[in-house]
């Protein structure tokens, strides 16, 4: 697929500055970037580049003044970087026209299906299930009984949704992603063993949201999980029964909300972060990497470590650490020369 330089430039209401007809093929990072390409410039240490690659087209900021003429026709928008993701969303669904039922799909004959939808080979629809406008289900995806997909939705390939569960509009659910699936609830017995707690509640994604490859978010055991519109989580996240996980709220992989937490709306969760159960994580708060939550966090809050604290006292006591060595040689050399002082007296 190809685009002209005016044709993004009106999808990304830029002005250009050169060749409007220039045909541009690719989205390049700008250290590669040659021709029939284009590009971006948002950090400013990488300016030498469009100096010295050749591209068919670059994004700039409509305010950046050039310090030498440029062999690219320009686009000056208001933010580069977030014009870029728009350009490499016109290329990835450029070619995307799928739509239709294949043969070897299975879909029950109470379940509904909206206009311009696509479902992949060996793809299963339940019973009573609600499938919207222009969603995309890709083969081996799994929908259970009595679920809802909203319109404009993407399932990649062996996405699962169990029975119950309400995905909403706009959601995209990358490969091998599981929504719905039993909480971990068990009751210990008398015996040392544990009996299973069945989990009737069910999964309720909101609109706009996307989950990473291989991402889990369980059922509730009563009521609902629910992750709120907007929310992005990476690959190989879990979010544990009776999870609420607020809206535009981003996950980095590997990490993890035990049960009946409660995360607030526009939080940064680094990779790795685990979240201990039936705690309060405010908004606007940024937990980074590695760390792990034992306690509530209130808003606006930086935290890291494990336990979690408040970065500012976290980093120094991460000084503190590095100087424990020579502190314990310290000691025990002043434990030696106090023995030596009491021999001697």
């Amino acid at each position: 697929m190809q685009f002209t330089a005016k044709q993004i430039a009106k999808k990304l209401k830029g002005s250009i500055e050169g060749d409007e007809n220039a045909l541009i093929w690719k989205p390049c990072r700008i250290e590669e970037v040659d021709e029939g390409g284009i590009t971006f410039l948002a950090n400013p240490k990488y300016t030498h580049y469009i100096y010295e690659r050749k591209a068919a087209a670059i994004l700039i900021s409509r305010d950046m003044v050039l310090e030498h003429p440029v062999d690219a026709t320009l686009i000056r928008v208001d933010n580069p970087y977030l014009c870029v993701a728009k350009v490499l969303h016109m290329f990835n669904t450029a070619d995307q026209p799928k739509r239709g039922r294949s043969l070897r799909s299975h879909i029950h004959p109470t379940a509904k299906r909206g206009k311009g939808c696509y479902v992949g080979e060996f793809a299963s629809i339940g019973r009573h299930t609600v499938i919207g406008n222009n969603v995309k289900i890709y083969p081996q995806v799994f929908i259970g009984d009595y679920c809802e997909v909203g319109d404009n939705t993407i399932l990649y390939p062996g996405v699962k949704i169990y029975r119950e569960c309400k995905v909403g509009k706009n959601c995209i659910i990358h490969a091998g992603a599981v929504v719905g699936a039993d909480g971990f609830g068990f009751a210990p017995t008398g015996d040392g063993s544990y009996s299973k707690i069945d989990q009737i509640g069910n999964v309720v994604i909101e609109d706009d949201v996307e989950i990473g490859a291989n991402t889990c978010v369980d059922r509730a055991t009563m009521g609902s999980t629910i992750v709120h519109r907007g929310t992005k989580l990476d690959n190989l996240c879990q979010i544990a029964h009776n999870v609420s996980v607020g809206s535009n709220t981003v996950m980095a992989a590997q990490s993890a909300c035990a049960g009946s937490g409660k995360v607030g709306d526009n939080c940064v969760i680094a990779g790795q972060v685990g979240i201990v159960g039936h705690i309060t994580i405010g908004d606007r708060v940024t937990i980074a990497a590695q760390s792990g939550v034992t306690h509530s966090i209130g808003d606006d809050t930086v935290v890291l470590g494990t336990p979690a604290m408040p970065a500012d006292k976290m980093k120094k006591i991460y000084v503190i650490q590095r100087k424990l060595e020579k502190m314990y040689a310290d000691l025990e050399q002043l434990k030696k020369s106090q023995h030596t002082d009491n021999s001697n007296q």
